[in-house]
């Protein structure tokens, strides 16, 4: 069994109710760690997603299915270390949203950048071993994001603005719900590849299917000048769109959070120390308390009540810590009860 995981103060993390597994904090992993986790999962989607475009039968129009599966199984593989984002637009979004520090939003941001060019790049020597391909410059370019000229059906600027922005905005909003309580990870996944299959579907014809900046930037490093070009926008749109959602997302959580607990800690990565030890404390405040009645006569009446009252708060705090979910700053790491319970 592993050691009991501690917050990034030093203070003991809040145990969950017995018979279940005790949970591993996101920010107990190092950040290079999460780096790392990112930048993998980064390359397994970019991967994935253009090498299936370039072996389709066309040729030029992205895999919408094989990116889907391939966001679920990276977020299967590695969410548990770093949030399973894999896309610059969706850690700006938790960020917007509180879930992330904006101090990791950067370092974030390059892993996935260097996972996808990296990603890329490997395709390009493959491709260049390819007598037919002379032109591999030609190739990418087919496979990079674009509007009007560039893109497949000529659409033009503002409707690439406006559906990748609209796209962003849908993609955003499922990840930060779909990884939000106290809810089995594989439909998280499930929730995230499916949206990415059939938001790609949509945008392949009108700008090639982006929602990714780091898949945009990748492939139009190894493209022809035009789509550095018109680059920008594959950046813009989904920034803003999940800039978008993370402020809709955390003014919601936060009014709901001020009507129920008005002095509680708008972070989550923190609030569940701030919790726990506020946990800790009434029930060594109740434990003197017990002291001090075993030293005194006892009343004979509303004893029953006060202890009630103490066991059900100290309950309700652990149901509440319970709610939160995979992604939110809680994992499991491994079965059995926890540590230094019977």
């Amino acid at each position: 069994m592993n050691a009991e995981p501690n917050s990034t103060d030093g203070a003991r993390a809040v145990h969950p109710a017995a018979g279940t597994a005790p949970r591993k904090r996101l920010h107990s992993y190092g950040l290079p760690a999460r780096a790392a986790a990112e930048a993998v999962g980064a390359f397994l989607l970019v991967f994935v997603g253009v090498g299936l475009a370039f072996f389709s039968a066309t040729g030029s129009v992205s895999s919408p299915l094989g990116v889907g599966l391939g966001a679920a199984a990276a977020m299967v593989a590695f969410g548990y270390v770093s949030g399973g984002h894999f896309n610059p637009a969706i850690s700006v979004a938790s960020a917007a949203a509180g879930r992330t520090e904006w101090k990791a939003l950067p370092v974030y941001i390059v892993s996935q950048l260097i996972g996808a060019v990296l990603a890329v790049g490997i395709l390009w020597v493959v491709i260049q071993g390819v007598p037919e391909l002379a032109e591999t410059r030609m190739v990418f370019a087919a496979l990079a994001n674009g509007y009007g000229e560039q893109s497949g059906a000529g659409f033009p600027l503002a409707s690439a603005l406006l559906t990748e922005v609209i796209g962003a905005v849908l993609l955003t909003a499922v990840f930060l719900g779909a990884t939000s309580g106290r809810r089995p990870l594989a439909g998280a996944a499930f929730a995230v590849g499916v949206t990415y299959a059939v938001l790609l579907t949509f945008l392949a014809p009108i700008t090639g299917g982006s929602l990714n900046p780091a898949r945009s930037t990748a492939v139009a490093l190894f493209a022809e000048a035009a789509a550095l070009e018109q680059l920008w926008l594959f950046w813009a749109a989904p920034v803003l769109g999940a800039l978008i959602t993370g402020l809709i997302y955390r003014s919601i959580d936060m009014t709901a959070a001020d009507s129920a607990e008005p002095d509680a800690d708008d972070d989550d990565d923190f609030d569940v120390d701030a919790e726990d030890s506020a946990v800790h404390a009434e029930a060594g405040t109740a434990s003197d308390r017990g002291a001090t009645a075993a030293a005194a006569p006892a009343p004979t009446t509303g004893t029953g009540t006060a202890h009630t009252g103490a066991s059900g708060r100290g309950s309700d705090a652990r149901n509440d810590d319970e709610a939160r979910g995979f992604f939110d700053g809680d994992q499991d790491t491994d079965g059995g009860k926890p540590a230094g319970r019977s």
